[in-house]
This record gives structure tokens, C-alpha cells and sequence, in this order.
């Protein structure tokens, strides 16, 4: 072969190896490509991964409840013993108090931040500003809501939450105040919290019924959670309405026979209503197993709570964080429940758990706080 003809077919050769050399590169790339999509397109993915030691922010709300109170020293301690640096603070000042510390949090470099909104609605900027920033976002016990912005909702099933308290209601009347029909009445949470509405709705989609077939009766005619709402949760709120419900529709001898509340605080603002009006205990529910309110059921004043173990929704969340520092996808077990009216947020949810008189003691065995008090 001349050398003429020996330069051609090397030409030849090169072009062809150029030409299988970008197929197997736009392969790759192909490849690789549907591979950050479907990452992308995975709510549940966790972060690319980042340093051990890195700043966890935890922002919480207003201490209403003994239960955030405990989450501040579990999250401490919890993610101190698991390499992190914990920056953990409670925005008892309000909304823009939590929207100025998510920010700062921001600023600090967190890696993650969990966020115990006070109202989930209005943190949109804030939560942005964190995912611009690569920041892992989950929401921690409520919702965060009509924002595209958080991987992760962590929680108790609130909806089960209210569906347990609805049953409660029913089993406690059947079993306290003889045959039917019943008077009751309705409170439910905060409406700035995206947690009351899925109480609310689960306790009532046990309760409607029973509503529209006469078993129970509602003198206030307040059925609707717009009109049963207690803003803030404070038990001055609650108090004061109820207050109002029994001058107005319980005079004299009729009897007010059970209350579904949607916490402990409310249920027992509402039995304090109740007995400066002179009436006799009515079954009453709650969550949340606060001291005081165990300490009623005990007593057979308060007839139900449920049982959601802080330290169990603490240690789980922690452990979510530990998978976005390793780069993994967070441990789901729902992705289609929670709508926040932007996204369907993937979430793991934990089974809470009811709890009477009769079923304390094994509820809160292993719990040191509150098993001394069933004794």
C-alpha cells in the first residue's frame, strides 16, 4: 500500500474513532442525564451530601405545649450526639420573628433546617432563600403549605389523629352517658396551623353521621371548623367561646354531655368552663398526653388524649437528617396524602396512639415521664 493510500485510511480510521467517541460520550451523557433527572424529579432524594459537624437549624414555634418545649432538648441533644452542630430556637415573638430566623439560619450555613411552622403559609420567601442555598427543608409536625420548597414533612397522621378522637367521643358517651341522643360541641385548632384542619376533618368524618342521624345533637349549631377554630391555641380563646356556648345554649338543667377538643390545653380550658358554669363533667378528648391532662384521666375528669411520642417524632427526623448528610433519599412511607397546595409533599408519618383511663398504664410504659402518673 502506497503512503498515499496509507494516509487515507488513516484518516479514515481517526474520523471513525471521533465519531465513536461522541455516540459513546452523548450515550454517557443520556445516561447520566436521566439519571440527575429522576433524582430531580424524586421529592424524596436526599441532599448531594455534606461535611459531618454541619449546622442543623431547627426553627420551632410559640412553646403552647410541653411537647415543643421536650422537641428543644431532644433536638439538642439528639443532634449533638450525632455530629451535628444544633441551632435550635423558638420564635415566641411571632411570624416574622421565624421568618428573621430561618433567614439567619440561612446566613449560618445549615445544611438542613426543620421547620415547626407557626403558620405554615407564610414562610414562602424564607423557604426559598434555603433551597436556593441547597438547604434540605423538612417540615416538622406541621405542614408547610403553598410552597414548592420543602422535601419532607415529618409527623404524627393527623388525620388518624382526629379520626381516634372522633371514635373516643362516641365510645366515651355510649359509655358514661347511657343511650342517646347527646349534647356536644365542637372545638378545633388554630386556623393558621395546617394541622387543625386534618383533626378536625378526621374527627368529624366519624362524628357526621351520628350529626345527621340524630344520635348527636349540637345546640350552637357550630358545626363548622370556621366557627369551632380557637386562634393561637390559647386556652383563653377557648374558655371565653365556650363561656359564651353555655350561657347562650345550656341553660338550666340541659346537659352538655361531650366536647371534642383537639388538645389537651383546649380540653382543659373548656372543662374549666364548664365547672365554673356549675355542670357535671362531660366526655371530653385531647392529644398531646400533657402532665395535667393525664393526671384528669386518671381522675376520670378528662376521658381521652393520644399518645404521640415527641421523642419518637424527634429521633426519626434526626435520622432523615442523617440521610441527607450521607447524599441518600429521606425514608418515605406517603406520597399522596399531603397536598400544601403547590406540591404533594412526601412525608413519613408515625401512628399515634389513644389513649383512656383504661389504657394508660401500657400506653406509657416505657415513657419516664408519664408512667409514674398511671400508677
Amino acid at each position: 500500500m502506497g503512503a498515499q493510500s496509507k494516509g487515507v485510511v488513516m484518516r479514515k480510521w481517526k474520523s471513525a474513532l471521533v465519531a465513536l467517541t461522541a455516540v459513546g460520550a452523548l450515550a454517557l451523557s443520556a445516561c447520566s442525564g436521566s439519571s440527575r433527572g429522576d433524582t430531580a424529579s424524586d421529592p424524596s432524594s436526599g441532599a448531594a451530601g455534606f461535611p459531618a459537624g454541619s449546622t442543623i437549624g431547627v426553627a420551632l414555634p410559640q412553646k403552647t405545649s410541653e411537647n415543643w418545649v421536650l422537641a428543644e432538648g431532644l433536638f439538642n441533644d439528639g443532634l449533638t450526639a450525632a455530629g451535628f452542630k444544633p441551632l435550635v430556637q423558638f420564635a415566641n415573638g411571632g411570624v416574622t420573628e421565624q421568618q428573621n430566623q430561618i433567614q439567619a439560619m440561612i446566613e449560618q450555613g445549615a445544611k438542613v433546617i426543620v421547620v415547626g411552622a407557626i403558620d405554615g403559609s407564610q414562610l414562602g420567601s424564607q423557604l426559598k432563600a434555603a433551597q436556593d442555598a441547597g438547604i434540605k427543608v423538612i417540615a416538622y409536625d406541621r405542614l408547610l403549605e403553598n410552597t414548592a420548597n420543602v422535601d419532607l414533612y415529618v409527623a404524627f397522621d393527623n388525620f388518624k389523629v382526629g379520626v381516634l378522637q372522633g371514635q373516643a367521643l362516641l365510645d366515651g358517651l355510649a359509655k358514661q352517658k347511657g343511650s342517646g341522643p347527646y349534647n356536644i360541641e365542637l372545638i378545633a385548632g388554630s386556623s393558621d396551623d395546617a394541622n387543625s384542619t386534618p383533626f378536625f376533618q378526621g374527627a368529624m368524618s366519624v362524628l357526621q353521621p351520628k350529626i345527621d342521624d340524630g344520635t348527636l345533637k349540637i345546640p350552637s349549631g357550630q358545626t363548622k371548623f370556621e366557627q369551632a377554630t380557637t386562634q393561637g391555641w390559647k386556652a383563653e380563646n377557648a374558655q371565653k367561646r365556650m363561656d359564651t356556648i353555655l350561657s347562650g345554649f345550656y341553660a338550666g338543667s340541659t346537659k352538655l354531655d361531650g366536647i371534642l377538643s383537639p388538645n389537651d390545653t383546649l380540653a382543659r380550658a373548656a372543662l374549666t368552663s364548664v365547672h365554673q358554669a356549675g355542670k357535671p363533667n362531660p366526655v371530653i378528648t385531647g392529644q398531646d398526653s400533657e402532665v395535667e391532662s393525664v393526671k384528669l384521666i386518671m381522675a376520670g375528669t378528662q376521658y381521652s388524649t393520644i399518645y404521640k411520642d415527641t421523642r419518637e417524632l424527634v429521633a426519626k427526623t434526626i435520622d432523615q437528617v442523617k440521610l441527607a448528610q450521607q447524599g441518600q433519599p429521606f425514608e418515605v412511607n406517603d406520597t399522596k396524602t399531603y397536598n400544601n397546595g403547590v406540591k404533594v409533599v412526601p412525608a413519613f408519618l408515625l401512628d399515634p396512639k389513644i389513649v383512656t383511663k383504661d389504657n394508660a398504664a401500657q400506653v406509657y410504659a416505657n415513657d419516664p415521664n408519664l408512667a409514674p402518673l398511671t400508677k
